[in-house]
């Protein structure tokens, strides 16, 4: 029987015309964008809210027809914003003049109708129009939107937090926000963990409640929507109401970012819903882009953080990030009634108010830095000449290492840093640790999400070896290939260095702050104008390392992990390294899929990728780790494939002697005992998203719309996605209940033998201060 190719032929031709018509204007626009050449807390209670300001403006569809003279000041390309004393500004209006001239430049008429209809789709030929009504919306012209964005930027009323003045925070402790919210977060958990071991409420001691952190992986909209079912599930089941902390990589941050916004409203049944009416359409088909940036109240929702950020920043560029932040803001963050957008949710510090009174988890988003520090090894003369030595370029490849930050509601950190600033200020300059006003004296407005959403999500950042690795599977088979693979490996030490795609860049808090930092600091920190943020996933696609950080300390960690390359890349093991390095007590070293790789490789690999201080101290474990692995003959324990629930326990049993500590073994779900000998440590419970038989239709690895690249979902797939998340968690909800529950025993046991002592103590000092009146 033959199969009718009329209707794939007819979609991939639409999406073909889309792509040609769509790039070329995005292209356009991205390298007429040219980058600058500069060289050179309070309190919960007393946060004031934004004000919501979209509603201000017409929100009648407004039509795109352009008047003759506007066209012919566009065809002479002329720019109303050059004027402008913003070299960013002028910078972005001028491409914006540039891509409408060429595309009005095109004569539709004179291709013919076949060629227009199989090239440029119908739409393309309105791109003039938008592009033209974006450019008079951006004028700096009285009554323009952009005007009325830069008069709100300088608004206190608008944005309470220009007035204040931001100063970096150095030290190592939580800050003060956070450990309030700790304090006041404990009565809801004590509260759910009552109802979810089915314990009256009196019989806990707050302190036995163990401190559990839900995460996500990356993953794109695979790990966004099945994180929100998997979500879903465990707040049905009572767990999700036990966790302090969430935190995510990539497609969970986005995820968090939902939940914790208007449109989610602190639920993933209704972020799933959203997700049905929103992704059914690419983030990037221009229509549906295009519509909402050139009618209110959407444009100005969407186009403000833009404005404010080229308007306000003398060294910022629009670059590829912004681009796709724009695009995830348009797709993601408008409801499905586009009239109730809602400006909180463009804020980061605006999540606070969901977690004022301890009442949802904190989440906690992620992003790394890739120190690269070429400069450290030049010489002199490299340094005038800035052209660097092979030899300097080799020491530098030794020294690479991934930085990890971290952006709450209250601050965004650097763990090795050890300095933050208020999650309010990012956007400022800051110099000697303390924010630059902007010209007017006041600062700049926060940061807004979807840029953040851009630089959280930016897979595409990455790496030349990342995108080797990405494609290699599909010529293993080709003849000849072998070579070109062994040489590409070869290479990887070069490749890893090397990001085709610049990452987004937020400005440096921590300009001119040397001899205040500690000494691992690299030098290239205090001398860039910005910070270049990317994808944590390039480092480790599971948020580990934040729920590890001191202060916090976190009992169970319960992990969602939606990687694409779920069995070839042990992200739990990758763990192992920071814990090393961290000194992390009671991380269950080994944890993950089982590997036959030698103790040394194993620990190199853990090394590399979760990224050392210095190069020697990476150098030194791993020589310590070959010279354990040749003495004992240790080999990682192979086991066999895990299941949809796997439990790993660390030990807080310190070690005397230069022995390698033993690697965990996973936890039977009858061996709870386990879990409550008094020198456990940290507990994970691990959920794979794997095929389940009870859910036909959608395997991870093979069904096409589950790749990480996919931004299109029907709500069919949607639904499949869903279903499986929610049986994947069904078939480990009771081996998790009675996990948590052998904690909270343990916790309490411990404390009652505390206690038990104590009194002891207590009865002997009195005899010896009183004797014994039975004598």
């Amino acid at each position: 029987m033959r199969r009718d190719y009329s209707l794939f032929t007819k979609w991939r031709w639409t999406r073909r015309r889309a792509l040609v018509a769509f790039t070329t204007s995005a292209i356009v626009l991205k390298y007429n964008t040219t980058r600058s050449l500069h060289t050179d807390g309070w309190g919960d209670e007393k946060w004031p809210r934004t004000r919501t300001t979209i509603g201000s403006r017409d929100v009648k569809n407004q039509s795109l027809s352009i008047s003759s003279s506007s066209v012919d000041s566009r065809e002479e390309g002329t720019s109303p914003l050059e004027a402008e004393n913003s070299a960013p500004w002028a910078a972005f209006s001028s491409a914006l003049a540039t891509t409408c001239a060429s595309l009005l430049a095109i004569r539709w008429s004179a291709l013919g109708d076949k060629i227009t209809d199989k090239v440029f789709p119908e739409w393309a030929q309105q791109l003039p129009g938008y592009i033209s009504k974006i450019q008079d919306e951006l004028a700096m012209r009285p009554g323009s939107l952009a005007d009325e964005i830069w008069q709100d930027a300088q608004d206190p009323y608008v944005h309470p937090e220009i007035k204040e003045k931001a100063k970096v925070r150095h030290g190592k402790d939580l800050c003060a926000e956070e450990l309030a919210f700790i304090q006041r977060r404990k009565r809801y958990t004590t509260q759910a963990l009552a109802r979810y071991l089915d314990i009256p409420e009196s019989d806990i001691n707050p302190q036995d409640v163990p401190t559990i952190a839900v995460c996500g992986s990356g993953g794109g909209l695979r790990a966004l929507i099945s994180g929100a079912a998997s979500y879903l599930a465990s707040q049905e089941a009572g767990l999700f109401q036990c966790a302090t902390f969430t935190a995510g990589v990539s497609g969970s941050c986005w995820l968090q970012t939902l939940y914790n916004t208007s449109i989610g409203n602190r639920g993933h049944d209704k972020i799933i819903e959203h997700l049905k009416h929103r992704i059914t359409t690419h983030i990037a088909y221009p229509p549906s882009f295009l519509e909402l940036l050139t009618r209110a109240p959407t444009s100005k929702f969407i186009l403000s953080g833009t404005v404010e950020k080229l308007k306000g920043d003398p060294k910022a560029n629009f670059g590829l990030v912004d681009a796709y932040g724009l695009l995830l803001g348009t797709r993601l963050l408008i409801p499905k009634d586009e009239l109730s957008v809602n400006d909180s949710d463009l804020k980061l510090s605006e999540q606070r108010k969901y977690i004022l009174h301890g009442t949802n988890p904190l989440p906690i988003y992620t992003a790394v830095r890739h120190e690269i520090p070429v400069e450290k090894q030049q010489t002199d003369k490299e340094r005038t000449t800035g052209v660097a030595s092979d030899e300097a370029k080799e020491k530098a490849k030794e020294e690479a290492w991934f930085q990890w930050f971290e952006f709450t509601p209250y601050e965004v950190w650097c763990e090795e840093l050890n300095a933050g600033i208020p999650s309010w200020s990012v956007g400022r300059h800051f110099k000697h640790g303390e924010s630059v006003p902007h010209e007017n004296g006041l600062g700049l407005p926060e940061l807004r999400i979807p840029f953040l959403m851009g630089i959280w999500g930016s897979a595409f950042c990455a790496t030349l070896a990342h995108y080797y690795k990405e494609v290699r599977p599909i010529f293993m088979g080709l003849r000849g290939f072998g070579a070109i693979d062994q040489m590409l490996e070869e290479k990887n030490k070069e490749l890893i260095k090397i990001h085709p795609l610049d990452p987004g860049a937020i400005p440096n808090f921590l300009f001119g702050l040397e001899n205040q930092l500690p000494s691992t600091c690299p030098e290239s920190i205090f001398k860039n104008d910005y910070l270049e943020l990317m994808d944590a996933g390039m480092s480790n696609n599971l948020p580990l390392y934040p729920l590890l950080r001191q202060g916090r300390d976190v009992d169970i960690i319960v992990c969602f992990d939606a990687s694409a390359d779920i069995k070839k890349e042990n992200w739990l093991s990758v763990a192992d390294g920071y814990a090393r390095q961290r000194g992390v007590r009671g991380w269950p070293l080994g944890a993950g899929w089982p590997r036959n790789d030698s103790f040394e490789d194993q620990a190199r690999r853990e090394l590399d990728v979760a990224g050392a201080a210095t190069a020697q101290q990476a150098a030194g474990k791993v020589a310590n780790a070959a010279k354990k692995s040749s003495k004992h003959g240790r080999e990682l324990d192979s086991g066999n494939d895990l299941g949809y629930c796997n439990v790993w326990v660390g030990t807080t049993i310190e070690r005397k002697s230069e022995e390698e500590p033993p690697r965990s073994k996973r936890v039977d779900p009858d061996a709870d005992w386990m879990l409550m000998a008094h020198d456990a440590g940290i507990t994970v419970i691990y959920f794979p998203f794997l095929a389940n038989p009870a859910v036909e239709g959608v395997d991870p690895d093979v069904s096409p719309y589950l790749s990480t690249w996919n931004f299109v979902y029907t709500p069919e797939q949607i639904d499949k996605v869903v279903a499986l998340a929610r049986a994947n968690f069904e078939r480990g909800k009771e081996q998790t209940k009675r996990t948590v529950r052998a904690v909270y025993e343990r916790k309490k046991a411990i404390r009652l033998d505390k206690e038990g002592r104590a009194r002891i103590r207590r009865w002997r000092l009195q005899l010896r201060e009183g004797g014994d009146h039975f004598q």
